[in-house]
This record gives C-alpha cells, structure tokens and sequence, in this order.
C-alpha cells in the first residue's frame, strides 16, 4: 500500500508540474495576444484621427476637439480619449475620465519628442487599465501634439483566471484519472500478482494437495523476471521435503541413506564447529582460458562429489596444485581463492610447481612407478633416482603450503589423497603431532611380493603411517598393505582391530569403498527416456544398424584392459556368428597421459586391434567396433549408458572402477547387464553382475552371449539389487564414514 501512495504522489506531483508550466505558457501567450490586439485597434483608432486632429491642434480648435473626444470616447472598452499639446499639457480629454488621467503627462511628452507610438497597462483609480500614447503630426512628420486612448483592459484578467480554472478543473480530472490507473496497473501488475506468488508460496510450504509445485503463477507480468528464481526455490523446497520424507520413511524402517544434505547434517555434529583441511594433487575447481574470457570447470572425479558439501559447511581449506592455464591470475599473492566460484563457501590454496618439478613427481615417480607397481597388470615400474628426489622435493612443497594455513589452527584435522603425496603424513606429523590425519590411497595396493620392487619403499611406507587413519578401497587391499608393512618394517601389527604401531604412534587401517552420487532414489524417479528410441539415435549419430550395443567407458589406460575386451568382442562374433550385424560395440576413449611410452603404445595397439577386427566383420551398413577416442561429458557418457544392453568393465587391476556403478545408476528400467572384472575393486560389491577373468578371452565372449539373451525377469532382478546397492552405498557414505573415523581418531597424548 506504501508503494502505491508513493507511487499515485509522484505521478500527481508530476503531472500537477507539468500542468503548471503549460498554464504559465498559455496564459503568457494569452495575454501577449489581447495587449497585441488592443495595440492594433488603438492604432487603428489613432490613424482615422491623424488629419483631423493636427490641424485643429495648431489653430486651437478646442471645441472641435471636445466634440470629436466625446463623440469616439464611448466605443467598445475604450474609457476614453486625452489629446496633449506639444508641451505635454492637456488641450481636452473626455469627460468621463478621472482627474488622474487628465493631468500632464510626461510620457506624452517623451512621444512627441521621440515620435513613436507607445502602449502599456497601468493601474487607475484602482482599475486595470491598457494606456496607448501616440504622437499628432503634420504633413512634415513633425509632432505637433500626442493622442492618449484609455481602453478598460480588466476583461484580459478575467479571461485568464478562466484559463486558470479551466486548467486547475483539467489537472484534478488528469489526477484523479492518473490515480485510477495507477491503482489499476499496480493491483493488476505488482500487488495481484504479488498476492498471487504468496498464495502459490504458502500452498507450496503447506503441501496443499492441488499445488503443482513449480507452476508459477505469473504471466508476462513485470514480475516475470523472479520465476527462474521463485521456480528454483520451490523446486528445492520440493527437493528437501521429498529428501526428509524419505530419510524419515528411512528411519523407521531403521535404514541408513546418505544425501548431500544427510552428510552435511552429520558433519555438523562430527566436526564440531572444526575446519577440514584437504591435500590432494587435482584442484577441485580448475580455471582455465576460454578465448579472452576465464571459465572455472570442476575436474571429473568422485572425490570433488564427496567433499565439496564437507568443504563448504565448515569453511575449510583445500591444498591442491594449481594446473589451469588462468589459476595464477584468478588467485591472490598467497595462490588463494575462495570457491565455489557462483557461491564461496571454502578457501582453495593452489601450490605452484615448475615443468620440471611436475615431471619428475607426477609423470615420473607417481606414474611410471607407483602406478604400475600398485596395479599388477605386468607392466614393469620405471624408478629413476631424480624422480624420486623431485617427488620429494614436491611433497615438501605442499606440506609447507599446508603448515601455513594450519599455524593457528588447535588439533586440525587433514585430509591427504592419494598415492601422489605418500610421504605427506610423516612430514605432517613431525611439525604438528596435534594434527588427525587420514591418507586415502585410491589405487590398489599389491602384495609384498610385487610393492618390494620399489626402492624406496620403506620410506614409501614410513611416510604413510605417519597417518592417524589410512584408507583403502576394499578388505584386501587393507590386507596386502599389512603383510608389507610387516615384511619391510619394524612394526607392531594389531590383526584384531587393523593397526600400526610404531613407537608411540598407531595408525588404523580400514575399507572405505568410494562410490558415486546418488539422488534419483530420494529426490523421485525422472522419467526414463526410452531405450530404444535412444538407441536408435545413437546408432544414426554413428552411422552404424545394429539391434544390440555394448558399451564400455574408460581413460585409456593399460589397467583397463580395453585390448583383452576388443579380443573378446572378435572371439563373441567367431563363437556365435548370428550376432554379426546384430551387435556394436562402442568404446568410449579418453586419452591419458600421451606423454608417458607406454600409453602411447597402447593406443596404437588399441587402434590396431580395432582396425583389425572391424575389417574382418564390418558390412556396408554395420562394423563390431565403434572407438570413440575423446573427452566425452558426464551428459553425453549418460546417454550410452541408458542405451546399451550390456557394458563392459574389464580392468586387469583397479581400485574401485566407478564406472560399474555409474552404469548401475543409469539403468533406471533396471534393464542393462554389467560385465565386470573379478580385479575391481567394484566386484566385492556389485556381486550380481557377470563376473570374469579379463584374462580369460573364452569365458568374456560367453559373458557376452549370457548378457544378451538373459532372461528379463533374471536381468532386471540382478540389476535392481545391485541399484539398491549403490544407492545405499553411495559417495556421501563415503565421506561421512572416513571423515568421522577421522574425528573419532584418539591421539596418543589424549
């Protein structure tokens, strides 16, 4: 109601400003146009007595002149006629007019004297009266006398203030039509649909029946620009409340799901008001240059899912090395820079490395020696000794960059990832011992036998277990990471309950399987886009006819075991020729780590086998093998996933494989089959998938063969139960479970 008030007084204080100006125009003009009128009729007037006049002047024909004053001083508003000598004193005047008119003017004088005509409005004897003076002259032009008209001019007064009333009457109509619309157009374009947004508001808060949800009622109003807005709040108000429904219906069914907003809850309670501070090699935003503009990207990868949420309810800290292209000039002088870039919530501190540091350290040392020497896939480790020094000098590096930010921090609590920064722990430990430590190693770890290879291994070994807590993805590989602790280092080793200790120190071992997100089973099931619609797009967009594909997603990497799964694909085909031209096989490629020999190796000999099996069963319209080499989305990824019968994982050697998972997930018709390796670490897990031997080309091609013709009642039991799987054990489980073992951690002085 203010807002109209407001409004209605501005627009009328506006108008009543511009009325008044164009009154002030009008009446000026008005009363320009009447003096002007009066002037020519006086002028009129005063020529029709010039010959007249001047003569009778000269000979003193004053009777004459009184005759002729009385007969032209009645006419019209003229109150009468005064003649002057040349002196200036009156010769006659007409009766009717006032002594004061009468009397001598000097301003006769000065228009005799100046021979011109003038005319101005005086007051006389309280009137409004128009005088016009005008000099008498002879033949010669000479002036012999002046001439005076008195016309009565308090008509022109009167016609203006009726101007003035017109225009008043004008500006209180335009007003009170100024008032009405004003009314109309903020009742019908603010204030009704304003009523309207918190009616829909509150039905949306109090869950009214016949609510729609996110049908925002507004409709080219000049509120249109908050729908995108009022339509995201209400869609996350849905979101949530479907979220707690679920959790709750959860709860009483004694169930445990985690969600974004489940782990937030509990990282609340775990935390205490406590920072996290993070150390990991990728950055978990990145920015890079996109023409002349800087775009901030998040690197694929689970880990980021998981933490971020973490990260931003407590504000925490995340040491990452800065490699984008435009990381240096979006960073303060410290290399820090809040993030998420939309909504800072947590402090990135990026550390700067040389071309060379970063060869040695993470080409070098970390991936063509920790890499294969974890992943058994009879690739031979290459360990050089300027590699080791630079790994490091490296890991150095960052446990410097990380003292820093936890200098006044009480007991922080850090979080290092990976085989990358194995040597950070100890380095921690032996500057801060009040500091609780996790290391989360995400690749393999192999047997004694196997991780003896390594030089450096005991220093591998110490640097770890300078953590409170070491976490790996399954059982096993906790297993393996014992017998080689207990075979290359004095130790006391705890079976029971999974620990280290040295000295006074005691690291806990323990499984934390990572996953991927979750949502679809809390948030509500999206409608699934059908399948062989997709497959029939997908097909034409590759320019293939089948009725069946396959699909497999990777980095191309030796761990994968892309060329033991093409092997399989070409033995499917000579095993069971009535799927030739009936089944594609597509093969989702991203390239990793060119640099390095061996990968380059191993995509030409990939390209090769694809060539070679592709030229020996392709048609016209249809090939067995489509290799699709490029960094592919999440979005695009998602489409072959909801499209293909069957997808193959058939890593020799992983940790996880989180690609076994993300197929799961998009199988919301519970339609798809998973082939997996008995290797990754995803097979402890997903047990209703058709476990192989990657090794074993027979027993993958028959794998094949059973995905295809599986019954359906069989396949989409197996696929639900393992959707269930995922869906509890998912990447918010993981996070919650390590960083909480981490806050539970007691140190040895407490």
């Amino acid at each position: 109601m203010k807002i109209t008030i407001r409004l209605i007084v501005s627009l009328v204080i506006v108008v009543a400003l511009v009325a008044l100006a164009f009154s002030l125009y009008q009446v000026n003009r008005e009363r320009d146009r009447l003096a002007g009128d009066l002037e020519r009729r006086s002028l009129i007037l005063a020529e029709s007595f010039q010959e007249s006049l001047a003569p009778l002047i000269q000979s003193s024909g004053d009777l004459r002149l009184k005759r002729i004053v009385d007969r032209f001083g009645n006419r019209e508003r003229l109150k009468g006629i005064v003649i002057f000598d040349r002196q200036g004193t009156v010769i006659t005047a007409t009766g009717s007019l006032s002594l004061n008119a009468k009397r001598p003017s000097a301003q006769a004088v000065n228009t005799i004297l100046e021979n011109r005509s003038v005319g101005n409005f005086l007051t006389i004897d309280g009137q409004q009266t128009y005088v016009f003076i005008t000099p008498i002259a002879e033949e010669n032009n000479e002036a012999v006398g002046a001439l005076a008209m008195f016309y009565d001019s308090s008509y022109i007064d009167v016609h203006l203030r009726e101007i003035w009333k017109h225009n008043l009457i004008q500006f209180m109509i335009l007003s009170i039509l100024v008032v009405f619309a004003t009314v109309l157009v903020v009742r019908w374009s603010i204030t009704g649909p304003i009523a309207r947004l918190a009616e829909w508001m509150r039905d949306v808060r109090t869950v009214r029946p016949d609510t729609t949800g996110c049908d925002v009622p507004l409709r080219g109003d000049i509120l249109s620009p908050l729908v995108s807005e009022v339509t995201e709040l209400a869609q996350s108000l849905s979101i949530a409340r479907k979220r707690a429904e679920e959790e709750a219906r959860l709860r009483l069914k004694s169930e445990s799901l985690w969600t974004p907003e489940g782990l937030k809850e509990y990282m609340r309670t775990a935390l205490k008001g406590k920072k996290l501070f993070v150390v990991s090699n990728r950055e978990p935003y990145m920015h890079v240059k996109e023409g002349r503009s800087v775009k901030s990207i998040v690197p694929a990868g689970g880990v980021v899912t998981a933490l971020d949420p973490v990260m931003r309810i407590c504000d925490g800290v995340w040491v990452a090395h800065g490699s984008g292209d435009a990381d240096r000039e979006t960073a303060d002088v410290d290399g820090k820079v809040r993030v998420p870039p939309e909504e800072p919530a947590y402090t990135l501190k990026r550390v700067w490395l040389t071309k060379e540091e970063e060869d040695g350290y993470y080409n070098g040392f970390s991936n063509e020696g920790l890499w294969p020497l974890c992943h058994i896939t009879h690739t031979r480790p290459e360990f050089r000794q300027e590699d080791w020094i630079c790994y490091q000098k490296v890991n150095q590096i960052f446990v410097e960059a990380l003292l820093t930010e936890i200098e006044s921090e009480e007991a922080p609590l850090v979080l290092v990832q990976d085989y990358h920064l194995a040597l950070l722990p100890l380095l921690i430990k032996k500057e801060r011992p009040d500091a609780k430590v996790a290391l989360f190693w995400h690749i393999p770890w192999s047997n004694p036998e196997s991780f003896g290879i390594c030089p450096w291994r005991q220093e591998i070994l110490m640097g770890m277990l300078g953590a409170d807590l070491i976490g790996f993805h399954i059982q096993f590989f906790c297993n393996n990471f014992l017998d080689t602790v207990d075979r290359f280092l004095e130790s006391q080793i705890d079976w029971e309950e999974f620990s280290v200790r040295r000295g006074e120190h005691r690291a806990l071992i323990k499984p934390f399987p990572i996953s991927v997100g979750f949502d679809e089973g809390i948030v509500g099931p999206k409608e699934p886009q059908d399948r062989a619609t997709l497959r029939e797009t997908i097909l034409k967009e590759i320019g293939v006819q089948a009725t069946h594909i396959g699909v497999g997603v990777d980095r191309i990497d030796y761990t994968k075991g892309i060329p033991e799964r093409f092997r399989a694909i070409e033995r499917f085909l000579e095993k069971y020729p009535e799927f030739v031209e009936d089944l594609t096989f597509i093969e989702l490629g991203a390239p990793s780590r060119d640099h390095i020999r061996k990968y380059r190796e191993l995509i030409a000999e990939t390209e090769e086998i694809v060539e070679k099996v592709n030229r020996r069963f392709q048609t016209r319209k249809w090939k067995p093998i489509v290799f699709l080499k490029a960094l592919h989305s999440h979005e695009e990824i998602n489409r072959y996933y909801k499209a293909a019968d069957f997808c193959m994982v058939t890593s020799l050697h992983d940790g996880m494989n989180l690609v076994a998972k993300e197929f799961v997930v998009a199988q919301s018709d519970h339609s798809g089959v998973l082939i997996l390796s008995q290797f990754a670490g995803a097979s402890r897990e997903l047990r209703d998938a058709l476990i192989v031997n990657p090794y074993d080309i027979e027993e993958m091609a028959d794998a094949i063969k059973s995905a295809l013709t599986l019954d359906v009642s069989e396949r989409r039991e197996r696929m639900r139960r393992m959707h269930t799987i995922v869906k509890e054990h998912n990447i918010y489980r993981w996070a919650g479970k390590l960083i909480g073992e981490l806050t539970h951690v007691r140190l040895a002085d407490e």
